[in-house]
């Protein structure tokens, strides 16, 4: 569901899990996609773990997280001033204000600012394509969130490293087509690949995203689990994206 904000029509209010959730977005800047429910989805947290989501935009996953009951408590970074603002206030909308804490910094500066090996699992649905590659956003929110022009992959990777405890866990959801990168990067900082899911939009499609869990200082062994898939043939969802999305 989605409607305009009377006073502010910059924003839309939009909910989920059939209007239980509910989420104030940027009517022109970045809203969150279906790669965070995907995440969110993914991911699986211990009852008592220390959880972290790098570049929460809206705070969507940390939301989500503790709506679905997968954490106790979430703490949001994000750099850009006017989305942390919005997590904030989505935080206070849903009443969780006592389990998400929304951090307003580039999540890189942590690797100096915060203490090594404090949290159980980092999440992150990071900013992917390289500067360079391809027509720049001109909206600056949206350059930055999907750009990699404030933090890299290899930022992302070495602030997960600093952040989790020993065999603490990595879930991050990224573009299918970088797949070798992602594999190289997590094991130059000795994040292991344990899980592995690729989302396809159809049955026939190539795999358009992947999502890893790496365990820090793990062992080599990888599951590869069965694709994601969003559509069927018809166009309809599939019962796992019905899922998803309901």
């Amino acid at each position: 569901m989605k409607k305009s904000l009377g006073s502010e029509p910059e924003e839309t209010f939009d909910t989920l899990f059939e209007g239980r959730l509910k989420i104030r977005q940027k009517k022109e800047g970045y809203r969150f996609s279906i790669d965070a429910l995907l995440l969110s989805h993914f991911a699986e947290p211990r009852p008592k773990d220390r959880v972290i989501d790098l570049g929460t935009g809206c705070g969507v996953i940390p939301l989500i997280l503790i709506f679905k009951r997968k954490a106790e408590t979430v703490i949001g970074v994000e750099v850009q001033p006017s989305l942390a603002d919005l997590a904030r206030q989505n935080v206070s909308l849903n009443r969780f204000s006592s389990k998400i804490e929304i951090w307003e910094k580039n999540f890189k500066e942590l690797v100096k600012q915060s203490d090594r090996g404090t949290f159980d699992l980092v999440l992150s649905n990071p900013p992917y394509r390289k500067v360079g590659s391809g027509r720049i956003n001109p909206l600056e929110e949206k350059a930055l969130a999907r750009h990699e022009i404030l933090a890299t992959l290899e930022d992302l990777l070495r602030t997960g490293h600093h952040l989790l405890k020993n065999k603490g866990r990595l879930c991050l959801i990224y573009p299918a087509t970088r797949t070798a990168d992602v594999f190289q990067r997590l094991r130059h900082f000795h994040l292991e690949p344990k899980r592995v899911q690729f989302v396809h939009s159809h049955p026939q499609d190539e795999a358009s995203l992947l999502m890893v869990d790496a365990l820090k200082e793990g062992k080599t062994q990888i599951k590869v689990l069965p694709p994601f898939v969003l559509y069927k043939p018809g166009g309809q969802y599939t019962p796992q994206a019905e899922d998803l999305i309901r």
